[in-house]
């Protein structure tokens, strides 16, 4: 069997993580209140594109839709996408976990629905005014993917994450750091569990607009991987009570990231 690469869209699970976060902190004082529940849809378009090494380049385009919802201390995101990957097949396309790579060195296009991706979050109590957020999450990637257009491994995965924030006037530190348990597949051999950490400042500019970034480190999937190291510059726009959208670009440092990665994400909360 062929060595593969990986490319990772992690830019979006941060995304995903920054609303997860956002959706706690809002919560914390409206978490006394445990009947009171608020609901998000969001609809997401990922963009990326890179050679990871080869002689040709791979492009990705991802269309997440998730809702979440949130109701005291917990908070759960269930995340379906539309998947197209156009590239040659020693590159292992993983989209919150890792997906089917294709042999050989041929050009090729797929899509369809992409891996689905479950999460759970638990919001733990404040000690002090003064003190951190503390959120514990729990990722299950959900193999909706069809393995055999190379859209999936047909495995599912488990992350499971802490999160901490800290407010300091009105700058936001944040950081998750999680681990990753992979499905076992014939299909591909190498594949290992994986630790993971991001590292972010987060600042108003006014009521409605807000800026950030957030430094992501990944080690390798896979035996014949390198370590993912990214910065993502963010900006987000809270458009109405309900409305708010969330860009972000990734810029990667090792072949395991993307030469050039874009996400948009809109979201309408009730």
């Amino acid at each position: 069997m062929m060595p593969f690469r990986l490319t990772h869209t992690s830019a979006f699970r941060s995304a995903a993580f920054l609303l997860i976060t956002s959706l706690s902190l809002s919560g914390v004082a409206l978490s006394q209140s445990h009947n009171l529940i608020k609901q998000t849809l969001s609809f997401g378009s990922y963009s990326s594109s890179g050679d990871y090494g080869e002689s040709v380049e791979t492009d990705i385009l991802y269309f997440p839709v998730s809702y979440s919802v949130n109701r005291g201390k917990w908070a759960a995101q269930l995340t379906v996408p539309h998947l197209r990957v156009d590239g040659v097949g020693s590159v292992l396309v993983n989209i919150g976990g890792v997906n089917r790579a294709v042999a050989g060195t041929a050009r090729e296009q797929n899509s369809g629905i992409g891996d689905s991706t479950l999460a759970v979050t638990y919001q733990m109590d404040p000690i002090s005014e003064k003190s951190p957020f503390v959120d514990f999450r729990l990722d299950i990637k959900i193999p909706t993917a069809d393995r055999n257009r190379g859209l999936g491994t047909g495995e599912v995965d488990y992350s499971a994450q802490i999160d901490i924030s800290q407010y300091y006037g009105s700058t936001l530190l944040f950081g998750s750091f999680g681990y990753t348990f992979r499905g076992e597949t014939d299909l591909y051999v190498g594949l290992e569990d994986s630790a993971y950490m991001q590292l972010g400042v987060a600042r108003p500019l006014s009521l409605k607009w807000n800026i950030g970034a957030f430094y992501d480190y990944r080690e390798p999937a896979s035996v014949f991987s390198t370590e993912v190291h990214e910065l993502v510059p963010y900006i987000s726009w809270q458009i109405s009570d309900k409305w708010s959208f969330t860009g972000l670009a990734a810029f990667g440092f090792t072949e395991a990231s993307a030469d050039t990665a874009v996400l948009g994400q809109i979201s309408y909360s009730w």
